[in-house]
């Protein structure tokens, strides 16, 4: 399994091009605000950007609260995000200790699904997919013997 990591952010000059291709791409929206990831600047342009993206927490404090399923655990961590279930109550967002999860007015939650669909569509390479190593996919000691 593949998370998305915001690896070279000091390349970052805050274009939001992965914004708008997440929002564009998997959310069917043109809107920034309606993303599964956000950059917002660090203090001003000298300090540089910072990317808010969801940590593929293992396990996921978001899916722990969703009363419907609508986000369930991903197996080597993060989430799988199922919108029809979705009651639009807003627990997800505040349980997720990063605060990686959007609500627009409607409070629709908008979240990182590590698609990596916005990689490519950095100008400067700050973003990448990196294999999750879980310690569920390590072998014990008493197999490795």
């Amino acid at each position: 399994m593949k998370k998305l990591t915001a690896a070279r952010m000091e390349r970052c000059i805050g274009c939001h091009s992965c914004s708008l291709a997440c929002a564009r791409l998997v959310h069917k929206q043109l809107s920034w605000n309606k993303a599964g990831i956000r950059i917002r600047s660090a203090g001003g342009l000298s300090t540089g950007f910072q990317a808010r993206l969801c940590l593929a927490c293992d396990p996921a404090p978001c899916a722990e609260v969703c009363p419907t399923g609508a986000l369930t655990q991903r197996r080597e961590g993060g989430v799988i995000q199922k919108r029809k279930l979705c009651i639009r109550c807003g627990k997800c967002a505040e349980a997720c200790p990063v605060d990686a999860i959007f609500l627009d007015h409607e409070v629709n939650p908008y979240l990182c699904i590590h698609c990596g669909r916005c990689v490519e569509y950095c100008p400067h390479d700050c973003l990448e997919m990196v294999e999750i190593v879980s310690e569920r996919s390590q072998p014990t000691q008493e197999e490795a013997s």
